[in-house]
């Protein structure tokens, strides 16, 4: 078989099955792959050794017969993942030198299942950012371009090198997380699917912290079924977690049918924004077609707190960000700043973070610590728990009434050049978000999926957004979206 960093992670684990092929074969395509591809600049610590380890043993496994769905499946994992004895930097200065002596409890059940780690991937620093340039290590660049334009676009964020190694086909899947959006977004942008579990899904023990009541680990894949396989090895309770809900895990891949008659999908009128581009209307509404020819009810429906979403999330982002990132102090792990004689241990504290925060990074703990502060906490940050309550309560009245899941825009754009929105105002970034932040906000599974291309050949998304804990039927209904839209594209390779 040629071309073994292009197969899905179902096309690899029934190859693996029959012999066809070994983990180590795979792992060796990868990492060559890898090796061609750095000016993508996804992958930023390199385990070759380990991956070649892992991969051996995944073939003695698969020998045996025990072998799991994801067993010698080689995969990227995101920087904000804590993997003993690899760098683990969540893309920060702050953390340069940060080998962690434990295993993040998502990449050991990974692990467990016989997962294969090539590397860890690029990030915005500290999950921050939707477009890949707040990272310590440069800027992660899009597979895809505009046609025969070289402008380097991103492939969007915080998830970028997640998004950028997958579709580049660097590897055969990758580990994301997402707050706001940081996994659909970057997955749309790249022409990939990426799902955001249910809050609680998966743990969130040794995934470095950005916002604790916000943050969801979830796989990116090249299509929903390898989404379905991976996110069911990713998930399962952990103690140590006590946001990690204690639910069995179903066998998401078994649900997937593709068979939605009788399914209500909802239309959220506060979706349709002004200036939304035509392309993605048509997108949204070609979408909502092929849903009502495979069976499914198409129901407009109304979501009203949603115009509070965005400005209620960077309230709230930032002030659990103030508070996770009050840690990194130059004490006990990572960078310290040179101190002048005489300095104590406030200016320790001032000059470490000046030099190891970012200045996004520094923006969002300084508004975080604002809307914290003592005149300020009821104006602002609790309103914004106020307002969340009545985002989640939306959610719980549209399900109440019959609808299985609901379909939106994934973003409001497709990728744009680098470089093009840095030097806006913070705000225009943060509107990358503005269709993906009410889904954590009310702590729901959503899944983006590729559904079409825009008029200079760049992948548009579209999302869908399911009741809690049922992710096997949001699959299964994006499983059917994505026979419908049929979507095969591949960036042309340039790198």
């Amino acid at each position: 078989m040629t071309d073994l960093n292009t197969l899905t992670i179902a096309e690899a684990r029934d190859a693996l099955r029959r012999g066809e092929v070994t983990s180590l074969d795979l792992t060796d395509a990868c990492l060559a792959a890898i090796e061609g591809a750095g000016a993508l600049n996804a992958f930023v610590h390199h385990t070759p050794d380990q991956a070649r380890d892992q991969a051996q043993a995944a073939d003695a496994r698969i020998a045996k017969g025990d072998a799991p769905a994801m067993c010698g499946i080689p995969l990227g994992i995101k920087d904000l993942f804590c993997t003993k004895g690899v760098p683990s930097q969540a893309a920060s200065r702050i953390l340069q030198g940060f080998k962690p002596e434990y295993e993040s409890t998502v990449t050991q059940n990974l692990f467990d299942a016989g997962a294969v780690m090539l590397g860890k991937l690029n990030m915005d620093e500290f999950a921050m950012g939707s477009s890949n340039e707040t990272s310590c290590y440069g800027n992660v660049i899009n597979p895809w371009r505009r046609g025969n334009d070289a402008t380097p676009l991103t492939p969007g964020g915080s998830s970028g090198g997640s998004a950028a190694a997958v579709a580049a086909d660097l590897c055969l899947a990758a580990t994301g997380t997402d707050t706001g959006g940081s996994i659909r977004q970057p997955a749309a942008f790249a022409g990939i699917t990426g799902i955001k579990p249910t809050y609680g899904r998966c743990s969130r023990w040794g995934i470095v912290a950005f916002a604790s009541s916000l943050d969801q680990a979830g796989p990116m894949t090249k299509t929903v079924r390898d989404a379905a396989i991976m996110l069911g090895a990713m998930c399962g309770h952990d103690p140590r977690d006590s946001t990690c809900a204690d639910l069995p895990v179903p066998d998401f891949e078994a649900m997937l049918s593709g068979d939605i008659r009788g399914k209500v999908i909802g239309i959220p009128r506060e979706y349709r924004m002004d200036g939304m581009p035509a392309e993605i209307e048509k997108l949204w509404v070609d979408g909502a077609a092929m849903l009502r020819d495979a069976g499914a009810e198409i129901r407009d429906i109304s979501l009203p707190h949603t115009r509070y979403a965005l400005p209620a999330y960077y309230v709230i982002a930032p002030a659990e960000a103030s508070s996770n990132l009050a840690r990194y102090d130059g004490v006990r792990y990572g960078h310290r700043a040179k101190l002048a004689q005489g300095d104590g241990i406030t200016e320790m504290y001032e000059k470490t973070r000046a030099e190891g925060f970012g200045p996004e990074v520094q923006r969002r703990v300084m508004v975080g610590t604002y809307v914290l502060s003592a005149g300020f906490y009821d104006a602002y940050y609790n309103r914004a728990r106020k307002v969340r309550t009545l985002i989640k309560r939306d959610f719980e009245e549209v399900f109440a009434a019959g609808v299985d899941a609901i379909l939106t825009p994934a973003t409001p754009s497709a990728a744009f050049g680098l470089g093009e929105m840095t030097d806006a105002d913070p705000v225009q970034m943060y509107l990358n978000d503005v269709f993906t932040v009410t889904v954590n906000l009310a702590g729901l599974p959503g899944i983006a999926l590729p559904a079409g291309l825009d008029r200079q050949g760049l992948p548009l998304g579209l999302q869908l957004i399911g009741r809690p804990w049922e992710e096997g039927d949001l699959l299964n209904t994006a499983y059917a979206l994505e026979r419908a839209t049929g979507f095969v594209a591949r960036p042309a390779k340039w790198w």
